[in-house]
């Protein structure tokens, strides 16, 4: 079965909007690395509208030699949404999340989740969320919205990695305990 993965930019106050604005602007290449590792690994996108839009304005315009791009763009992509009608960007439109369980019942590889905090919250609420890929940055964004909601319930996850990147960035992947 295939598992879902979330990969989230967050920084050391737990703020994962827009970490474009507060990210470290200068790129670091073992980061970089472990990105384009970890989306060869996966064969597919799962997001949330919001984060959907954003990519698919942009990504379309993207180019670069080590094939980041290449794959974002050819991906199918899977839109979990209420509101959105006419996805473009190789994306098909997944009105409840409870569909995400017939995504992983599929052949292939795993299917990545980038940003999509209301998503990823909805997954793990609803079990469907197998690991939490954290890439902590060494920033305090100060406001924004937060991964984790204050009216969540208690779950735990079990630490399967760590790594320290080059320029402070920290890697934290849990995978769920059932």
């Amino acid at each position: 079965m295939r598992k879902t993965i979330a990969s989230i930019i967050i920084s050391l106050d737990g703020v994962v909007e827009a970490p474009y604005k507060w990210s470290l602007p200068t790129p670091d290449d073992s980061v970089e690395e472990y990105a384009l590792a970890q989306l060869k690994a996966c064969d597919a996108l799962l997001l949330g509208r919001e984060t959907y839009e954003g990519f698919a304005q942009a990504w379309p315009n993207i180019t670069d030699e080590r094939g980041f791009a290449e794959r974002m763009n050819a991906y199918p992509k899977y839109v979990v949404s209420t509101t959105l009608t006419e996805p473009a960007w190789n994306a098909e439109v997944i009105s409840d999340v409870a569909e995400v369980a017939k995504l992983k019942e599929q052949p292939g590889k795993d299917i990545l989740i980038y940003g999509s905090g209301e998503l990823v919250n909805s997954l793990i609420k609803h079990e469907l969320l197998d690991e939490l890929r954290l890439l902590i940055n060494p920033v305090v964004a100060g406001s924004g919205k937060r991964l984790f909601p204050d009216d969540g319930e208690l779950k735990h996850w079990r630490l399967r990695e760590t790594k320290a990147f080059d320029l402070g960035v920290v890697l934290l992947a849990y995978e769920r305990t059932t």
